[in-house]
């Protein structure tokens, strides 16, 4: 039996059916995140979403697509989570996905209706500025960090990644949404054509002018790295007996600096004297510094750290950097008081890491004294972090880290090609040493340096990594693309607010 064309309205215009249709829309960009790895699709990837927030019966039925599209996109990126979270991962997604619910009620403003030139002129700055103030607020590490940021989907693209020297992911996800938004109003609204293929040039040039001109680092030699992989499988001693078996193998091939994983040891070699020793022996014997990694708890009873270490031939040097920027549920439960029963329905935390207090950038003698920047973990997530580290003075940054829990999902894909795009920002080579896999190193535009350590690697890997000079653009600048969004939206709500105090009047004459 047919359905009156009106019931059909009806239907497609309920939350019942648009609501489902909003969330698998806002899934839609994962796919440009490794592992799929599809980066081109981060340029179209927002359209259909944008598309049916526009066309909102409400300013209330905008919000409600832009929350479930919001908890669409966070459900689908951290999907890889679902093993240790269960039931509560819906639940988060649900609490990050209301972020975007202004950014609907924005959409449908700007873009809802039949807008003239200038409001659809407006909405390829202010839709792009409202999707940066998300990003911005989940980026917050008590919210769970800037992990899946839209900009961060191009880690493998050289021209993005010239952009990302200048302003930053942040300037990367305001260039995708820009692009989206232009070919929602290129679809859609007859009357946006014209401002949207201005906008599509607009972005075509800014990233054919950055790919020409912008400035590259200056070449400053090399340095002799490797990275120890132990691979999956096995108890902590018998992990620790394969990476000694390794590294001993680096021995007279010009190394001055071993990387190992995260939580690499499970007993601090500071309060352990046999064990420091043993990694002593292993300095003397390859003639490199190594920076290993504790997860374990400190003698003094201070609590248990994710620390670098650094030790030399005789020992730890005493210098070590503890982790700071801790994983809500993996390593620390917020609120536990509140939120403990997350322990009874999934992995979470059974006890709170120590947090660690600051920065610090670590001279490493064997290699001539080259400063390294460590991170630990998802740190590489956060842009301010590298970019703190360059200024402190970083020629080289390393990253330690274990996606063992995720071994057969994205997570290790997507943790690995964060430092592409962290070498980018930062003109600065990065490495990233995993227990598991993905290892991978990248120079100082972000290209990859030698081989990749897959999942399925037990491996000791060289790489000659090339050093740089000078400050890249966005480590001296800074968050500059933020602070652009923040003003451009600060300044059409003032235009607003003008608008309506001044039209009050002129209702109360007639």
């Amino acid at each position: 039996m047919d359905i009156p064309l009106g019931h059909r309205t009806r239907w497609t215009d309920s939350a019942w059916a648009r609501g489902p249709a909003a969330a698998l829309a806002g899934a839609l960009p994962a796919l440009a995140f490794p592992a799929p790895s599809w980066w081109w699709l981060a340029y179209a990837a927002l359209v259909p979403w944008l598309l049916l927030v526009r066309t909102a019966a409400t300013p209330r039925r905008a919000a409600l697509y832009g929350w479930l599209g919001g908890a669409g996109f966070m459900l689908a990126v951290h999907h890889w989570l679902l093993p240790s979270l269960h039931v509560f991962i819906l639940v988060l997604a649900l609490l990050l996905g209301a972020l975007w619910a202004p950014w609907g009620m924005l959409v449908r403003a700007l873009l809802g209706g039949t807008p003239g030139p200038g409001r659809a002129a407006a909405a390829l700055v202010l839709v792009p500025s409202g999707w940066l103030m998300v990003e911005l607020v989940r980026s917050w590490e008590y919210l769970g960090g800037p992990w899946g940021l839209l900009g961060a989907s191009q880690w493998p693209v050289p021209p993005a990644l010239r952009l990302a020297s200048l302003g930053g992911v942040w300037l990367l996800s305001l260039l995708i949404v820009a692009v989206n938004t232009a070919l929602a109003g290129l679809l859609a609204v007859p009357t946006a054509r014209r401002p949207a293929v201005a906008g599509l040039l607009v972005c075509a040039l800014a990233g054919t002018a950055a790919w020409l001109w912008a400035p590259l680092p200056r070449p400053a030699g090399s340095v002799r790295i490797a990275v120890v992989q132990p691979g999956p499988g096995g108890t902590p001693s018998a992990r620790l007996a394969r990476s000694e078996a390794l590294t001993a193998g680096l021995a007279g091939r010009g190394v001055r600096l071993v990387v190992w994983g995260e939580s690499s040891l499970t007993q601090d070699p500071a309060d352990h004297p046999a064990l420091a020793a043993r990694m002593a022996a292993l300095s003397r014997r390859t003639g490199a510094d190594l920076l290993v990694n504790t997860d374990a708890p400190r003698s003094d009873g201070s609590g248990i750290s994710k620390s670098a270490v650094l030790i030399g031939p005789q020992g730890p040097t005493g210098q070590r950097y503890a982790k700071m920027r801790l994983v809500p549920f993996g390593e620390y439960i917020p609120a536990r008081s509140v939120l403990g029963w997350a322990t009874k329905v999934g992995k979470a935390a059974a006890s709170d890491r120590r947090r660690g207090t600051r920065q610090v950038v670590l001279p490493v003698p064997a290699a001539g004294g080259l400063r390294i920047g460590p991170l630990v973990c998802f740190e590489t997530a956060f842009p301010d972090m590298s970019r703190h580290l360059a200024g402190d003075g970083a020629r080289l940054l390393v990253a330690q880290s274990s996606t063992a829990t995720f071994q057969d999902s994205w997570a290790p894909a997507q943790h690995a090609s964060l430092a592409a795009l962290r070498a980018a920002e930062t003109w600065r080579p990065m490495v990233h040493a995993t227990l598991t896999g993905i290892s991978a190193v990248y120079g100082p535009r972000g290209e990859p340096v030698g081989q990749r350590l897959g999942t399925d690697r037990s491996a000791a890997a060289l790489y000659d990594v090339p050093l740089a000079r000078g400050t890249s653009p966005y480590t001296r600048w800074g968050d500059w693309a933020v602070y652009g969004a923040v003003a451009a939206l600060v300044a059409a709500g003032s235009v607003a607010a003008g608008r309506a105090v001044t039209s009050r009047p002129a209702r109360g004459r007639r």
